[in-house]
Parts: C-alpha cells; sequence; structure tokens
C-alpha cells in the first residue's frame, strides 16, 4: 500500500541498519532476549511519558469532579466545556503539534540536532496563530452549543466557563511543541516532574477556591489557566538554561521559513488526531439531544473521564512508539522500527485488557466517586459495559496512530479515520440510539463500532508496511 513518503529531511545514514538487516538478533531464540530489550527502551520513554499524560489530563478532570461534587449542572457545564469546546482546541493544538513528533523525531534520529529548535519556533508561529482564529468559538460557545442540540440551561453555564477558560487555549499553543521537542531527545523526566509538581498545586487550590472559599466555576477556571501557565513556563525555563544539549540555541528567523511545508504537515497532523478527539466530543453532543438529557450527559461525561485517564496510558505508548519509530526510521534502521511496533502493540493491550477487567468488577462502585446523584450513578453503571470494550479498542487504536505519526502517514491515517467515523460509526450510533430507541448506550454501541473498523484497517495498514522502503 502506498504511503506518505514525502522526504523530510536530508539522511546521508540511509543504508544504516539495513546492511545488517538479517543478524544473530533475528534468530527465533534470541526473540525473548530481543522483547525484553526493546520493552526496556519502550518503558524509558513510556514510563515518563504516560505519568506526564495523566497528570496533565487530571488538572481537567479533577476539575470536573471537583465540580460534581458540588452540583450537577456545574458537572454538566464543566463536562461540556472540556468535552467540546476545550476539546475542540485541544484535538486541534495536540494535532498541529504532532508534525514535530514526525520532523523532529527523525531529525533527532539523523543527528541534525539543531533543527530541532527551529522546528519547534515554527510550531509555535503556527499554533499561537491557529489559537487566535479559534478565539471567536470561545466567545460564543453559548449559541453555538445551542444550535448543535444542546439544552438552554447546560449551553449558557458551558458558554460562561469556555469565557473564563480563554487563557487556557494560548498555554496549548506553547505547550504541545514544546513536549514533542523534549520528547524526540528522550527528556521526559523533566516534564514528569514539572507535571506532577503542578498537579499537587492544582489539587490543593482546586479545593481551597472551590469549596473552602466557595468560589465554584470562577475558582475552577482560575486554578486550571494557571496550572497550564506553570507548566509552560516551567518548561520553557529547563529549554531557555540548559540549552538542550545544543537544540535550542537561541530564536531565529529561520523559524520563518519553509512554514507552507510545515503547515502542510500540521494541517495532516491536526485533521488525522481531530478526527479521533471529535468523535467521541460528537458522543457528548448527540446525547444532550436525547429527552431529560442533564442525567445521560452526566453518565457519559463519567465514562468519557474515566476512559480519558486510560487513554492518557496508551498516549504515552503513543508518544514512545512515535519517537522509536521516528528515530529510527531517521537513522536507517527499519528492523528496529518494525519490532518496535509489534513489542508497543503486544504491552499495550495487555493493559488495556487489565483496565477492562477493572473497570467491569467495579462498574457499581466508581460511579460515586464522580456524582453523589443516585440517579447519575446507575446510569453510569448501565454504560460500564461499553466504557470496558472502549478502554480495550483504545489500547491499541492509539498506538498504531503514534505509528503513522513516527512514519509520516498521517494524511493516509485522515482519510481512515473519515470512513471508519464519520461514514459508518456516527450514522450507526444516531440510528440505534434515535431510530430504535436504545439512548446513550446505542449511541456508544454504533461508535464503538468505528472505532473497532478503524483498528482493524490500521492493525493491517501496519502489518503489510515495506518497512526497508520507509527508511
Amino acid at each position: 500500500m502506498p504511503m506518505n513518503t514525502t522526504p523530510l529531511l536530508d539522511n546521508n545514514n540511509g543504508n544504516h541498519g539495513i546492511i545488517n538487516a538479517e543478524n544473530d538478533d533475528e534468530r527465533p531464540f534470541n526473540l525473548v532476549k530481543k522483547f525484553g530489550f526493546e520493552s526496556k527502551k519502550l518503558w524509558k520513554l513510556a514510563g515518563p511519558a504516560i505519568i506526564t499524560a495523566l497528570a496533565q489530563f487530571s488538572l481537567g478532570a479533577l476539575t470536573q469532579t471537583f465540580a460534581g461534587l458540588t452540583s450537577e449542572l456545574d458537572l454538566a457545564a464543566v463536562s461540556v466545556e472540556n468535552s467540546v469546546i476545550a476539546g475542540l482546541a485541544f484535538g486541534v493544538m495536540l494535532g498541529m503539534g504532532s508534525a514535530l513528533e514526525t520532523l523532529c523525531g527523525q531529525a533527532y534520529g539523523a543527528g541534525q540536532i539543531r533543527m530541532l529548535g527551529v522546528y519547534m519556533q515554527r510550531s509555535w508561529i503556527i499554533l499561537l496563530t491557529t489559537a487566535l482564529i479559534l478565539v471567536p468559538i470561545y466567545v460564543w460557545s453559548s449559541p453555538i452549543l445551542k444550535l448543535i442540540g444542546e439544552t438552554d440551561e447546560i449551553s449558557d453555564a458551558a458558554g460562561n466557563f469556555a469565557l473564563w477558560m480563554l487563557p487556557q487555549l494560548f498555554a496549548y499553543a506553547l505547550n504541545f511543541p514544546i513536549q514533542k521537542f523534549l520528547q524526540s531527545q528522550r527528556k521526559v523526566a523533566v516534564m514528569l516532574w514539572i507535571s506532577i509538581i503542578v498537579l499537587v498545586l492544582h489539587i490543593f487550590f482546586s479545593w481551597l477556591l472551590m469549596f473552602k472559599l466557595d468560589w465554584g466555576l470562577t475558582g475552577a477556571a482560575i486554578t486550571l489557566n494557571s496550572s497550564w501557565w506553570l507548566i509552560v513556563i516551567l518548561e520553557l525555563i529547563y529549554i531557555f538554561v540548559t540549552k538542550s544539549d545544543g537544540a535550542w540555541s537561541g530564536f531565529t528567523w529561520l523559524a520563518f521559513e519553509d512554514l507552507y511545508g510545515f503547515v502542510k504537515l500540521s494541517l495532516a497532523s491536526a485533521v488525522m488526531l481531530c478526527l479521533e478527539l471529535w468523535y467521541l466530543m460528537i458522543l457528548m453532543v448527540i446525547t444532550g439531544r436525547l429527552k431529560n438529557p442533564l442525567i445521560p450527559v452526566d453518565a457519559i461525561s463519567i465514562c468519557m473521564n474515566i476512559n480519558g485517564w486510560d487513554a492518557m496510558i496508551a498516549i504515552g505508548f503513543n508518544a514512545a512508539i512515535s519517537v522509536r519509530v521516528s528515530n529510527e526510521l531517521g537513522g536507517g534502521d527499519f528492523n528496529a522500527a518494525r519490532f518496535a511496533v509489534w513489542v508497543v502493540s503486544i504491552t499495550s493491550v495487555s493493559i488495556g485488557v487489565i483496565i477492562m477487567i477493572i473497570v467491569l468488577t467495579t462498574r457499581d462502585y466508581f460511579p460515586y466517586l464522580f456524582t453523589t446523584s443516585v440517579a447519575v450513578a446507575k446510569e453510569t453503571t448501565k454504560l460500564a459495559s461499553l466504557l470496558g470494550v472502549t478502554v480495550l479498542l483504545n489500547s491499541l487504536q492509539p498506538v498504531l496512530s503514534g505509528v503513522a505519526v513516527g512514519a509520516g502517514w498521517q494524511a493516509l491515517v485522515a482519510y481512515i479515520n473519515i470512513g471508519c467515523y464519520y461514514i459508518v460509526g456516527l450514522p450507526a450510533g444516531i440510528l440505534l440510539g434515535f431510530t430504535f430507541g436504545f439512548g446513550a448506550e446505542g449511541i456508544w454501541s454504533g461508535m464503538i463500532g468505528g472505532i473497532a473498523l478503524q483498528t482493524i484497517i490500521l492493525i493491517i495498514v501496519t502489518s503489510v508496511t515495506n518497512w526497508r522502503k520507509e527508511v
């Protein structure tokens, strides 16, 4: 199958690894040893990346949890803003920033360290411009939510909260390029410690402002914005002080060169990721069109909260495999890239099975961690089986997307996502939820079908890939 193999970097080491393609490590009796060696490389990247992703996701998720302990409306407001408004911005920013995973990863593998800082600055220019374009969505989020079918009560509350969350939008624009810049150099430990420190402060100040001082959603917005900006500031201090082993050499006018090619790859990355993130965001929106939607929306939001935490594990593996594949392709070793894909897939799915079992065995208990409403808890318990299936599928799907990013296949995966999610999954969900009257369970079941189909296709694409040609 043809892939997007447009050369992004000049690489004089293209034959490295190909000469040794049939080395002794390929022999079957060395497979276990080889698996362990690759796992060690993987976990050095994935472990800190998972904790970092969990900590940063927990900023919004814990804010949502605190809101759920104040009132059902506050929970719905924060959930809809997090899932729809901020979720849209998060997808665009993270997606466009993911272009750096391809460029910086391959540059690092090819030994072109100086270009990493240039690429990060180009990404800042593009993402800050994109943030300005997204501002009207925050400003007019209330009428937008009403237009797509959300109730007036939820739309107004979520719209007010969205206005307070504008600073977070610009923190995203700086943070995601910084993270990809550091990840490509395997400097994941610094992001881990920064994220943990900020999370601890976030928990304390959320409790102080939302409960002790009774500032409610205003306190939630102040704390959440401050936490994201503190992450950005601490990461920048680290980069400016350490120079990142030569990857940062100061601001340069080179950042304004070749912006068209960079925008093209950034847009492909954004479309690929946004089609995935918006898919589950649409689940929340469609559920809001059911009769008496407050309880189903709250129940779905709790499930999405848990799914989001689980997805951070897969995103950690996504980051790790993207770095491994892009580094190895940049260095010319196609065998290492191919084997890394198998190792991370087996590892991630094993973890997904464990988490699915935990979800199913605690289905009667975990809802009460997020709500005091018995009705919401019962509805959440009904959705737990679907959550378990989603958790399992999401253990592999983001990993395969990470392989795509590392290899530069973003445009191909975007087409796959359109077909599986929006031509198959979404119509099936609407049909089951509304036409056949299965409600939130029907909507989610149909959309799971889209995720399953996309995962199967990505498995086939990855399996038939000629990794020698990718190098």
